[in-house]
């Protein structure tokens, strides 16, 4: 009952003083009654913005739903954004959620890609330059493994040794060292 008289009240005295001030031209009154009607109106849009956020404070919080699990398994729902290629959530028994490492896949499984990866960020970088001087690579020389990067490397292997030695990491090392030099 109190908070829509206040509500009441405060419309009114806002209507009130937006009536005044519309028949007479405020630059027609005195300085004292411009004021007063600046204040009349200030407490209005003042007393509103109180209101609000009482209702704001005072409202339930909103129910979200919960989460769909399989025991052992973790299904993150649609607004969460993780999603990262070398790690796989679950929960365990508990209902904690859990980071497991999971296994690379595509082009970052191969020999070539975990040669590449086990030099230094430096050599990775060497690499990327010289396969870049050779005009194979037109990527960022940033020491990451990746589609260009992998492209780059057969393409240069299918021109010169020819890609079959970069089927086992033992070959794959031979072939990154003599671009290293």
């Amino acid at each position: 009952m109190l908070p829509n008289l206040r509500k009441s009240a405060t419309a009114a005295i806002a209507a009130l003083s937006l009536g005044l001030a519309m028949p007479a031209p405020a630059f027609a009154w005195g300085e004292k009654e411009q004021n007063a009607l600046a204040a009349i109106v200030a407490a209005g849009v003042i007393g509103t913005l109180i209101l609000n956020e009482k209702k704001r404070r005072n409202a339930p919080p909103v129910a979200r739903a919960p989460i769909q699990t399989v025991p052992g398994y973790y299904q993150p729902r649609h607004e969460e954004r993780y999603q990262d290629r070398y790690e796989t959530r679950y929960q365990d028994q508990y209902g904690t959620p859990r980071y497991q490492p999971s296994a690379p896949s595509g082009i970052y499984a191969t020999p070539a890609a975990r040669a590449f990866n086990s030099y230094s960020a430096a050599q990775r970088r060497a690499i990327q330059s010289r396969l870049a001087n050779a005009g194979y690579y037109n990527g960022g020389i940033d020491g990451a493994f990746g589609p260009m990067t992998y492209r780059a490397i057969m393409a240069i292997a299918g021109d010169s040794t020819g890609t079959a030695q970069l089927d086992s990491l033992g070959g794959a090392h031979e072939f990154y060292n003599a671009i290293l030099g």
